[in-house]
């Protein structure tokens, strides 16, 4: 059997460049040599947007849009919505006794979140256990892999604690999984922020249109020190240059712009216009097969049924042998048939 894949994006809005150059282009890379799952976290999604749910609901389909664009193929990738696999509440609510308080509260990336989201004391409990919850969707479906960025290697951290504490107490039944961590940094927001993020308005969303990209090009932070064309610029911490080494094949003419603006000569006008020549000509087929795949949403929902049926058989199968392992089969080993409650993409039954 092939390794098996896991990743996935919590559907809080339009994907963007930084998710296409983070983990969007190796996940279509690895999807033939992989058996690969792509979770639509909308659960997890709730957790900070509890009070809007129809919002999470509409960015399912956006993201599985996306998700299509950029070349993720259903007939080799499977796209699994969350919220309609239960086994997955059922694995947090377990692996919730293999932890502490203590431990959830210093993980760096959930303490940076909450510093992020401005939450204090009163962030959400849901939002809290976010690592344990992440442990139950790689778990589920038995993932070896999950590909992430080093921001998130806390999480797969967790996610192995829990897994051999599990595998020692009772059986060893569940996989251990490894980050695989993709080769492209994280790209800085429009302003020079550490971060492009949907909820700090600093991104270039792919399904942006041209004259959007442009707008936003135009008014890209860059080095505050270089006021006229002859001035030395900066590189470092230069967003229009880090983007550049993300998205320029021309390793060579990449090189020779920032040899110009650090020496003085290059206006930053010139460099944008450059960058958007560079940004449209990526972004330009993902709009269009984006496009094409609006005009057929009927499809797009079935996609996102099938894949769910299939991620929730696997599911059914990890949850059975976990329950086997804690001596909770009290009615027999036979898994739940997951045709007595699938649903489609519109919550109806199926």
């Amino acid at each position: 059997m092939r390794q098996r894949i896991l990743t996935g994006d919590r559907p809080t809005g339009p994907l963007h460049i930084g998710h296409l150059v983070g983990s969007l282009r190796n996940r279509v890379a690895l999807q033939h040599e992989y058996d690969t799952f792509v979770l639509l976290a909308d659960v997890q999604a709730l957790t900070d947007n509890f009070e809007h749910p129809r919002k999470v609901r509409e960015n399912v389909l956006e993201v599985a849009l996306d998700y299509l664009a950029v070349g993720l193929d259903p007939n080799v990738t499977t796209f699994v919505i969350q919220s309609q696999i239960p086994e997955i509440a059922e694995l947090t609510m377990f692996y919730l006794n293999l932890v502490t308080v203590s431990h959830l509260r210093q993980n760096p990336t959930v303490k940076a979140e909450i510093a992020q989201k401005g939450y204090g004391e009163s962030v959400p409990a849901g939002f809290f256990v976010y690592p344990v919850s992440q442990a139950a969707d790689i778990t589920a479906f038995g993932a070896h892999l999950v590909p992430v960025g080093d921001d998130q290697l806390p999480m797969i951290e967790q996610t192995v604690e829990i897994v051999r504490r599990f595998n020692r107490l009772y059986a060893p039944v569940l996989v251990e999984p490894r980050a695989l961590l993709g080769e492209v940094a994280r790209l800085p927001g429009l302003d020079g922020k550490a971060k492009m993020s949907k909820s700090l308005g600093n991104a270039v969303f792919l399904s942006d249109s041209p004259d959007e990209v442009a707008r936003k090009v135009r008014g890209m932070y860059t080095d505050p020190q270089h006021l006229r064309v002859e001035d030395a610029g900066r590189v470092e911490g230069n967003p229009v240059f880090a983007y550049l080494d993300a998205f320029d094949p021309d390793r060579e003419r990449v090189a020779a712009l920032k040899a110009q603006y650090q020496r003085g000569g290059l206006g930053d006008v010139k460099v944008k216009r450059h960058l958007l020549e560079v940004l449209e000509a990526v972004l330009a087929p993902i709009r269009a097969r984006r496009s094409e795949a609006a005009q057929s949403m009927d499809q797009v929902e079935r996609v996102l049924y099938e894949g769910t049926t299939r991620g929730r058989e696997v599911a059914v199968q990890t949850m059975t042998a976990a329950r086997r392992a804690m001596h909770l089969d009290y009615f027999g080993t036979q898994p739940t048939d997951p045709t007595t409650t699938r649903r489609d993409a519109s919550g109806s039954s199926g």
